[in-house]
């Protein structure tokens, strides 16, 4: 049985900032940092440039209730840091099998974000899934280590279509048993 979206979707605390549901306030940073290319290229889905509306698409749709994928915000608010530092997210891909993806905000990398939120989301686990997955560009190597030192084993080459590079690109693909 997948998760039920009716329930509240958790906060969660890490050290330098708070994992927690995306918000309408949210669009501003969101899209601010959105249409940065080199985030967009990172991603399979946001486009470059970014079209009028996407954002609050985005938002629309991680607020709807019967949804399979899970955004919550890095907010960096309680150390002094923006409401934004970048997204998380979990995608119910099958009953106890979930894709993790993120991106985080230029200005934080290579800071340690992205490695916190990945490890306070396994930590936390709140759809209670059972097995992880994540697929990486084979061009972001940060985002791989990200993953690798978080406990995910490498599972193979692929590749996608990338939304802001019009192209197939190839990937590297991870899985994390959580039991």
């Amino acid at each position: 049985m997948l998760h039920d979206p009716t329930l509240d979707q958790p906060e969660m605390p890490a050290d330098r900032f708070d994992l927690r549901p995306v918000r309408t306030s949210d669009a501003g940073l969101i899209e601010f940092y959105t249409s940065d290319d080199r985030v967009a290229r990172a991603t399979t889905s946001i486009p470059h440039p970014l079209p009028p509306g996407a954002t609050e698409a985005f938002i629309n749709r991680a607020q709807q209730a019967g949804r399979s994928e899970f955004v919550w915000v890095m907010d960096g608010t309680k150390t002094g840091g923006p409401e934004v530092m970048g997204v998380i997210s979990l995608d119910q891909i099958d009953i106890g099998q979930c894709e993790i993806s993120y991106w985080v905000a230029p200005a934080y990398w290579n800071s340690g974000v992205a490695s916190a939120a990945v490890s306070t989301l396994i930590a936390s686990n709140p759809l209670k899934c059972r097995t992880l997955f994540a697929t990486v560009f084979q061009d972001n190597a940060a985002s791989a280590r990200v993953l690798t030192n978080s406990g995910f084993q490498y599972l193979g080459d692929a590749e996608t279509f990338n939304v802001a590079r019009n192209a197939k690109v190839a990937t590297w693909t991870y899985s994390r048993k959580m039991d």
